[in-house]
């Protein structure tokens, strides 16, 4: 448990540290993850509407 709690303190320092050191790089990569969860919901609800039509 404690192992964990060190990973997640490690993982949070690094992502403030990365925010802050390179904003730019930073919210292209939060851009690409909104975009590839936006991509996936839009493909699910493509298969769900093929599929009940």
């Amino acid at each position: 448990m404690k192992t964990k709690k060190v990973l997640l303190y490690l993982a949070i320092a690094f992502a403030v540290f990365y925010t802050l050191s390179r904003p730019a790089d930073a919210a292209n990569a939060v851009d690409g993850i909104f975009q590839g969860v936006s991509s996936g919901a839009g493909q699910l609800a493509t298969f769900f509407t093929r599929l009940l039509n």
